[in-house]
């Protein structure tokens, strides 16, 4: 398949370097919460449940930070934002190491709140730089490199961790965000193209209630359904790999998960006509749900994971691709930083939800748990835009 339409993105000034960088820049994050969380065992000699106290910390710094961070960028500007926050967030991570447990939960909240979201930023980037009938090779190609993020870095992560230590790495994180703080007060990209600063400077500020629309809700709740489902799904896999005793066969299945996902992203991102942002999610749902049929060995459940993986890429594209179109662009980082907090509350709903159909049931349960979890979110959006194609009532 042609290779033209994300050439011909990349060959928007600034699209390659900016890509290039956020995906850089990006990939201690997608290791965050594992060293967070074995430090706290390791190091520190405490248990699961403080681990995942920190965890949550953690994830929901990043879901409170994402919007207001968003929020600061759309008015005062990307330099201001880094500078002050990219401080704060690299104090944070020098501190962790340093400090008792309670200080430490403190700490990785705080972390995950002045934690500039690479994810969101980038996708900014995307929308401000790039046309809007180019956009949907850009957020695929975005979403792919964010999918390969998870492909490299956590073995990478183990190896250091392994090698070294839990805190070394958390210090290596700091040092490595910083530079990337740094650079990006230099880089300066835009958070809005030309055409959109002018109309802003014209514009009254606008009120979350003329921005937040039924729709923009929707979209947001398939965004955090599509995470639902993936987060659950890595659950169950383990969970079914370790009932059978083949848990060292976890790194072929998810890589084979992570390839099938970039594969689908990249049809998606050249096909003259995609599927719709909600076909793509209610089928990537139901795809799941035959997966518990496939839990006898490690190679059929691997074979049946792969048309769901299909459209994990896609759908997030289309997501972020929806969100852009429907932000206004003097709210952009604030809309876009609201979708990562939506998935954020997909991931952390899952986990418990999932792991307690697992418990409670068996392992191979967890796939439907996953999947009926996301069809629910999915459902909502669907009402939200039933509300909005429903005529007006009568008095």
């Amino acid at each position: 398949m042609s290779f033209r339409k994300y050439q011909k993105v990349l060959a928007i000034p600034r699209v390659l370097p900016a890509t290039l960088f956020m995906f850089v820049a990006g990939l201690p994050l997608t290791i965050m919460t594992l060293t967070l969380s074995l430090h706290v065992l390791n190091e520190m000699g405490r248990s699961y449940f403080d681990a995942g106290v920190v965890a949550t910390a953690t994830a929901l710094g990043f879901a409170v930070g994402s919007p207001l961070l968003g929020r600061m960028m759309d008015r005062h500007g990307l330099r201001p934002v880094v500078a002050i926050c990219g401080t704060l967030s690299t104090l944070a991570w020098v501190l962790l190491p340093l400090v008792n447990y309670a200080l430490f939960v403190a700490l990785a909240f705080a972390a995950g709140v002045f934690t500039i979201p690479t994810g969101s930023l980038s996708r900014q980037f995307v929308a401000s730089l790039v046309p809007e009938d180019q956009r949907r090779p850009a957020y695929s190609l975005n979403t792919m490199l964010m999918e390969l993020s998870f492909v490299i870095t956590p073995a990478v992560g183990i190896l250091l961790i392994t090698t070294y230590s839990a805190t070394a790495t958390l210090v290596g994180i700091g040092v490595w965000r910083a530079f990337s703080y740094i650079a990006l007060y230099v880089l300066n990209w835009p958070m809005r193209n030309v055409d959109e600063v002018a109309r802003d400077q014209d514009a009254v500020q606008l009120k979350w209630r003329e921005w937040l629309s039924l729709r923009l809700v929707g979209v947001l709740l398939v965004s955090a359904g599509a995470l639902f489902v993936l987060f659950g799904t890595e659950l169950a896999l383990i969970a079914v790999l370790r009932e059978n005793g083949e848990i060292a066969f976890t790194g072929y299945v998810i890589a084979a998960m992570s390839v099938a996902s970039i594969a689908g992203g990249y049809v998606h991102g050249i096909v003259h006509r995609s599927w719709s942002l909600m076909r793509l999610a209610v089928t990537m749902s139901l795809l799941l749900l035959p997966v518990a049929f496939f839990d006898q060995v490690w190679w059929g459940l691997l074979l049946a994971l792969l048309p769901t993986n299909l459209l994990c890429t896609p759908t997030l594209a289309a997501s972020s691709e929806a969100v852009a179109e429907l932000a206004p662009a003097s709210v952009r980082g604030q809309v876009i930083g609201l979708q990562d907090s939506a998935n954020r509350l997909g991931q952390t709903l899952s986990m418990p939800l999932v792991g307690y159909a697992i418990d409670t049931l068996s392992p191979a349960t967890g796939f439907v748990a996953a999947a009926c979890g996301g069809l629910v979110l999915i459902g909502m959006a669907a009402l939200c835009n039933l509300r909005i194609s429903a005529p007006p009532q009568r008095a």
